[in-house]
This record gives C-alpha cells, structure tokens and sequence, in this order.
C-alpha cells in the first residue's frame, strides 16, 4: 500500500485519533491523487477522510475488543 501510512494496530497500545485521522487523511490523498485538494474539491475530500477516521476507529476497536487475553 503506502509507506508513509502507518500500522496502527499494535499489541498492547491503541492508536491515537490524531494517529488515526492523519492515517486517513494519507489514504485520502493516495486515493484521490492530491496532495491538498483545490477549494472546489476540499469538502469532498474532508468528508472522505471523516468518513475513513470513523471506519478505521470501529475496526481497531473492534480488533481490540477480540484481541483482548489472546496470545498466540
């Protein structure tokens, strides 16, 4: 994928939202070629990256929640 994105799943230690949103603000400028989107197209890049923020925050929490006591 990118290499700039950072894993944020990690044993012990959960991602901070700032972690989290700036993961998916990279996403986001991957995905749409941008670096930082023109006026025109701010709102809809923003809402892309709100709605990845949220996605990405029920999983790892999700990913914790069945983690929790488990070790391989």
């Amino acid at each position: 994928m990118c290499r700039s994105i950072k894993t944020l799943r990690h044993a012990d230690v959960l991602a901070t939202d700032d972690e989290i949103r700036e993961a998916a603000r990279q996403f986001v400028r991957k995905v749409s070629g941008f670096g930082k989107p023109s006026t025109r197209h701010e709102a809809a890049f923003e809402e892309a990256v709100d709605e990845i923020t949220v996605a990405s925050q029920r999983l790892l929490v999700s990913i914790a929640g069945n983690l929790a006591g488990h070790r391989a």
